[in-house]
Protein backbone atom coordinates (compact mmCIF):
# COMPACT_ATOMS: atom_id res chain seq x y z
CA UNK A 1 0.00 0.00 0.00
CA UNK A 2 1.36 3.42 -0.99
CA UNK A 3 0.79 6.02 1.73
CA UNK A 4 3.60 8.57 1.41
CA UNK A 5 4.24 11.22 -1.23
CA UNK A 6 7.39 13.20 -1.97
CA UNK A 7 6.88 16.45 -3.90
CA UNK A 8 10.21 18.07 -4.85
CA UNK A 9 9.76 21.82 -5.35
CA UNK A 10 13.25 23.17 -4.78
CA UNK A 11 14.46 24.06 -8.28
CA UNK A 12 15.73 27.58 -8.90
CA UNK A 13 13.62 28.07 -12.03
CA UNK A 14 16.35 30.12 -13.71
CA UNK A 15 14.90 29.53 -17.19
CA UNK A 16 11.85 31.50 -16.06
CA UNK A 17 13.73 34.50 -14.61
CA UNK A 18 12.92 37.21 -13.72
CA UNK A 19 9.39 35.97 -12.97
CA UNK A 20 10.81 33.31 -10.63
CA UNK A 21 13.51 35.43 -9.03
CA UNK A 22 11.39 36.07 -5.92
CA UNK A 23 8.58 33.50 -6.28
CA UNK A 24 8.91 29.72 -6.69
CA UNK A 25 8.22 28.52 -10.21
CA UNK A 26 5.84 25.95 -8.69
CA UNK A 27 3.63 28.87 -7.66
CA UNK A 28 3.14 30.07 -11.25
CA UNK A 29 -0.57 29.91 -12.14
CA UNK A 30 -2.36 27.79 -14.68
CA UNK A 31 -6.05 27.77 -15.60
CA UNK A 32 -8.69 25.90 -13.66
CA UNK A 33 -12.38 26.24 -12.80
CA UNK A 34 -14.23 26.46 -9.50
CA UNK A 35 -16.99 24.04 -8.54
CA UNK A 36 -19.41 26.94 -9.22
CA UNK A 37 -18.18 27.11 -12.82
CA UNK A 38 -16.05 30.27 -12.55
CA UNK A 39 -12.77 30.44 -14.48
CA UNK A 40 -9.82 30.76 -12.12
CA UNK A 41 -6.06 30.33 -11.97
CA UNK A 42 -4.22 28.31 -9.34
CA UNK A 43 -0.55 27.43 -8.70
CA UNK A 44 0.73 24.31 -10.44
CA UNK A 45 1.86 22.83 -7.12
CA UNK A 46 -1.66 23.18 -5.71
CA UNK A 47 -3.09 21.27 -8.67
CA UNK A 48 -0.46 18.55 -8.10
CA UNK A 49 -1.38 18.28 -4.41
CA UNK A 50 -5.12 18.14 -5.15
CA UNK A 51 -4.70 15.43 -7.79
CA UNK A 52 -2.60 13.28 -5.46
CA UNK A 53 -5.05 13.84 -2.59
CA UNK A 54 -7.94 12.85 -4.87
CA UNK A 55 -6.08 9.61 -5.60
CA UNK A 56 -6.37 8.77 -1.89
CA UNK A 57 -2.94 9.65 -0.48
CA UNK A 58 -2.69 11.71 2.71
CA UNK A 59 0.98 11.92 3.83
CA UNK A 60 3.08 14.52 2.04
CA UNK A 61 6.68 15.68 2.18
CA UNK A 62 7.51 18.83 0.23
CA UNK A 63 11.17 19.45 -0.56
CA UNK A 64 11.71 23.19 -0.88
CA UNK A 65 14.78 25.36 -1.34
CA UNK A 66 16.04 28.74 -0.32
CA UNK A 67 13.50 31.43 -1.11
CA UNK A 68 10.60 28.97 -1.45
CA UNK A 69 8.69 30.22 1.59
CA UNK A 70 5.81 31.24 -0.68
CA UNK A 71 4.82 27.57 -1.10
CA UNK A 72 4.61 27.02 2.67
CA UNK A 73 2.59 30.20 3.06
CA UNK A 74 0.16 29.14 0.34
CA UNK A 75 -0.28 25.72 1.97
CA UNK A 76 -1.12 27.30 5.35
CA UNK A 77 -4.93 27.61 5.76
CA UNK A 78 -6.13 31.22 6.08
CA UNK A 79 -9.78 31.53 7.17
CA UNK A 80 -9.63 35.33 6.93
CA UNK A 81 -8.93 35.07 3.21
CA UNK A 82 -12.07 32.98 2.72
CA UNK A 83 -14.13 35.53 4.68
CA UNK A 84 -12.73 38.35 2.55
CA UNK A 85 -13.67 36.56 -0.67
CA UNK A 86 -17.17 35.86 0.64
CA UNK A 87 -17.54 39.53 1.63
CA UNK A 88 -16.66 40.50 -1.94
CA UNK A 89 -19.28 38.13 -3.31
CA UNK A 90 -16.65 35.80 -4.78
CA UNK A 91 -18.34 32.68 -3.45
CA UNK A 92 -16.93 30.33 -6.09
CA UNK A 93 -13.36 31.26 -5.26
CA UNK A 94 -14.09 31.11 -1.52
CA UNK A 95 -15.59 27.65 -1.85
CA UNK A 96 -12.68 26.36 -3.94
CA UNK A 97 -10.15 27.72 -1.45
CA UNK A 98 -12.12 26.19 1.41
CA UNK A 99 -12.03 22.82 -0.34
CA UNK A 100 -8.23 23.14 -0.73
CA UNK A 101 -7.90 23.89 3.00
CA UNK A 102 -10.08 20.89 3.90
CA UNK A 103 -7.73 18.67 1.89
CA UNK A 104 -4.78 20.13 3.78
CA UNK A 105 -6.44 19.62 7.15
CA UNK A 106 -7.11 15.97 6.31
CA UNK A 107 -3.44 15.46 5.41
CA UNK A 108 -0.12 15.25 7.18
CA UNK A 109 2.33 17.68 5.58
CA UNK A 110 6.09 17.86 6.24
CA UNK A 111 8.52 20.45 4.89
CA UNK A 112 12.20 19.70 4.21
CA UNK A 113 14.66 22.37 3.09
CA UNK A 114 17.25 21.60 0.41
CA UNK A 115 19.98 24.14 1.26
CA UNK A 116 21.66 24.02 -2.16
CA UNK A 117 20.32 23.04 -5.61
CA UNK A 118 21.94 19.62 -5.91
CA UNK A 119 19.40 18.07 -8.26
CA UNK A 120 16.06 16.28 -8.34
CA UNK A 121 17.63 13.05 -7.10
CA UNK A 122 19.19 14.75 -4.10
CA UNK A 123 15.83 16.32 -3.26
CA UNK A 124 14.19 12.89 -3.22
CA UNK A 125 17.01 11.48 -1.08
CA UNK A 126 16.40 14.18 1.53
CA UNK A 127 12.91 12.74 2.10
CA UNK A 128 14.23 9.35 3.21
CA UNK A 129 13.65 10.03 6.96
CA UNK A 130 10.01 10.80 6.12
CA UNK A 131 9.52 7.68 3.99
CA UNK A 132 11.50 5.30 6.25
CA UNK A 133 11.21 1.74 4.95
CA UNK A 134 8.06 2.18 2.85
CA UNK A 135 7.34 2.43 -0.83
CA UNK A 136 6.39 5.93 -1.91
CA UNK A 137 5.07 8.12 -4.69
CA UNK A 138 7.32 10.86 -6.10
CA UNK A 139 5.59 13.64 -8.04
CA UNK A 140 7.36 16.76 -9.32
CA UNK A 141 5.85 19.99 -8.03
CA UNK A 142 6.13 21.81 -11.35
CA UNK A 143 4.41 19.39 -13.74
CA UNK A 144 1.29 17.27 -13.90
CA UNK A 145 -1.02 15.49 -16.30
CA UNK A 146 -4.60 16.32 -17.14
CA UNK A 147 -7.18 14.12 -18.81
CA UNK A 148 -10.91 13.53 -18.78
CA UNK A 149 -10.71 10.91 -16.02
CA UNK A 150 -7.65 12.20 -14.09
CA UNK A 151 -6.75 8.54 -13.37
CA UNK A 152 -3.05 8.48 -14.19
CA UNK A 153 -1.85 8.06 -10.59
CA UNK A 154 -4.17 5.09 -10.02
CA UNK A 155 -2.83 3.45 -13.19
CA UNK A 156 0.73 3.99 -11.98
CA UNK A 157 0.16 2.58 -8.49
CA UNK A 158 -1.79 -0.42 -9.82
CA UNK A 159 1.09 -1.29 -12.18
CA UNK A 160 3.66 -0.99 -9.39
CA UNK A 161 1.65 -3.34 -7.18
CA UNK A 162 0.70 -5.85 -9.87
CA UNK A 163 4.29 -6.43 -11.00
CA UNK A 164 5.83 -6.16 -7.49
CA UNK A 165 8.08 -3.53 -9.05
CA UNK A 166 11.06 -1.77 -7.53
CA UNK A 167 10.28 1.29 -9.64
CA UNK A 168 7.46 2.31 -11.96
CA UNK A 169 6.83 5.57 -13.76
CA UNK A 170 4.78 7.16 -16.52
CA UNK A 171 5.94 7.82 -20.07
CA UNK A 172 4.43 9.71 -22.97
CA UNK A 173 5.55 9.64 -26.60
CA UNK A 174 6.73 13.11 -27.66
CA UNK A 175 8.26 14.57 -30.81
CA UNK A 176 11.38 16.14 -29.30
CA UNK A 177 12.52 14.08 -26.29
CA UNK A 178 16.00 15.56 -25.80
CA UNK A 179 14.99 17.54 -22.69
CA UNK A 180 13.59 14.50 -20.86
CA UNK A 181 14.68 11.20 -19.43
CA UNK A 182 14.22 8.60 -22.17
CA UNK A 183 13.19 4.95 -21.82
CA UNK A 184 14.23 1.90 -23.81
CA UNK A 185 12.76 -1.51 -23.17
CA UNK A 186 10.38 -4.30 -24.13
CA UNK A 187 6.61 -3.90 -24.19
CA UNK A 188 5.56 -7.01 -22.25
CA UNK A 189 1.85 -6.27 -22.57
CA UNK A 190 -0.25 -3.49 -23.99
CA UNK A 191 0.90 -0.22 -22.42
CA UNK A 192 3.53 -1.73 -20.10
CA UNK A 193 7.27 -1.55 -20.81
CA UNK A 194 9.85 -3.62 -18.92
CA UNK A 195 12.63 -1.04 -18.88
CA UNK A 196 16.14 -1.99 -19.99
CA UNK A 197 17.71 1.48 -19.81
CA UNK A 198 16.97 5.10 -18.96
CA UNK A 199 19.05 8.10 -19.99
CA UNK A 200 18.65 11.72 -18.84
CA UNK A 201 18.47 14.26 -21.69
CA UNK A 202 20.35 12.22 -24.32
CA UNK A 203 21.86 13.93 -27.35
CA UNK A 204 20.63 11.09 -29.56
CA UNK A 205 17.48 9.59 -28.00
CA UNK A 206 16.94 5.91 -28.86
CA UNK A 207 13.16 6.24 -28.46
CA UNK A 208 10.53 8.95 -28.14
CA UNK A 209 9.17 7.67 -24.83
CA UNK A 210 9.81 10.44 -22.33
CA UNK A 211 9.60 9.99 -18.56
CA UNK A 212 7.00 12.12 -16.83
CA UNK A 213 8.18 13.14 -13.34
CA UNK A 214 5.71 10.86 -11.54
CA UNK A 215 7.10 7.66 -10.03
CA UNK A 216 6.46 4.94 -7.45
CA UNK A 217 9.50 3.44 -5.71
CA UNK A 218 10.44 0.65 -3.37
CA UNK A 219 12.69 2.12 -0.62
CA UNK A 220 15.71 0.57 -2.40
CA UNK A 221 15.71 3.79 -4.46
CA UNK A 222 17.40 5.58 -1.54
CA UNK A 223 20.35 3.16 -1.65
CA UNK A 224 20.58 3.76 -5.38
CA UNK A 225 20.55 7.54 -4.85
CA UNK A 226 23.29 7.25 -2.22
CA UNK A 227 25.38 5.32 -4.75
CA UNK A 228 24.73 7.79 -7.60
CA UNK A 229 27.43 10.35 -8.35
CA UNK A 230 26.62 13.88 -9.55
CA UNK A 231 26.35 14.28 -13.32
CA UNK A 232 28.11 16.75 -15.59
CA UNK A 233 25.99 19.59 -14.19
CA UNK A 234 27.01 18.74 -10.63
CA UNK A 235 23.51 17.51 -9.75
CA UNK A 236 22.29 14.07 -8.73
CA UNK A 237 19.70 12.89 -11.23
CA UNK A 238 16.87 10.56 -10.27
CA UNK A 239 17.09 9.03 -13.76
CA UNK A 240 20.68 7.92 -13.05
CA UNK A 241 19.56 6.24 -9.83
CA UNK A 242 16.82 4.39 -11.74
CA UNK A 243 19.46 3.18 -14.19
CA UNK A 244 21.42 1.87 -11.21
CA UNK A 245 18.36 -0.15 -10.13
CA UNK A 246 18.32 -1.70 -13.62
CA UNK A 247 22.04 -2.49 -13.39
CA UNK A 248 21.39 -4.17 -10.04
CA UNK A 249 18.93 -6.49 -11.77
CA UNK A 250 15.84 -5.00 -10.13
CA UNK A 251 12.38 -4.66 -11.69
CA UNK A 252 11.62 -1.35 -13.41
CA UNK A 253 8.47 -0.71 -15.46
CA UNK A 254 7.08 2.17 -17.49
CA UNK A 255 3.38 2.83 -18.03
CA UNK A 256 2.60 4.26 -21.46
CA UNK A 257 -0.07 6.95 -21.63
CA UNK A 258 -1.90 7.77 -24.84
CA UNK A 259 -2.70 11.09 -26.48
CA UNK A 260 -5.75 11.64 -24.27
CA UNK A 261 -3.36 12.81 -21.54
CA UNK A 262 -1.91 16.32 -21.69
CA UNK A 263 1.36 17.08 -19.94
CA UNK A 264 1.58 20.43 -18.15
CA UNK A 265 5.22 21.35 -17.61
CA UNK A 266 6.39 24.85 -16.68
CA UNK A 267 10.14 24.22 -16.88
CA UNK A 268 10.78 26.81 -19.60
CA UNK A 269 8.95 29.82 -21.09
CA UNK A 270 7.84 27.75 -24.09
CA UNK A 271 6.54 24.90 -21.93
CA UNK A 272 4.81 27.32 -19.60
CA UNK A 273 2.97 28.86 -22.53
CA UNK A 274 1.90 25.35 -23.63
CA UNK A 275 0.73 24.59 -20.07
CA UNK A 276 -1.41 27.73 -20.05
CA UNK A 277 -2.90 26.87 -23.42
CA UNK A 278 -3.59 23.21 -22.52
CA UNK A 279 -5.08 24.03 -19.13
CA UNK A 280 -7.33 26.69 -20.67
CA UNK A 281 -8.58 24.23 -23.29
CA UNK A 282 -9.16 21.54 -20.65
CA UNK A 283 -10.87 23.58 -17.96
CA UNK A 284 -12.23 26.70 -19.63
CA UNK A 285 -12.67 26.80 -23.39
CA UNK A 286 -14.80 23.67 -23.69
CA UNK A 287 -17.22 24.96 -21.06
CA UNK A 288 -17.54 28.52 -22.35
CA UNK A 289 -18.11 27.67 -25.99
Amino acid sequence: MIRKVIIPAAGLGTRLFPATKEQPKEMLPIFSRTAHGDIMVKPVVQLVFEQVHNAGLREFCFIVGRGKRGIEDHFTPDSNCIKTLEGLGKNGQASDLGDFYEKLESSTVMWVNQPAPKGFGNAVLMAQPFVQNESCLVHAGDSCLISKDMDYLKKLIETFNRFSADAAFLVIEIENPKQYGIVEGEEIESGIIKVNSVVEKPEKPKTNWAIMAMYVFHPIIFKALEATKPGKDGEIQLTDAIQKLIEWGLKVYAVKLDKSYSHLDIGSPERYWEALELSYKQFCKRKTS
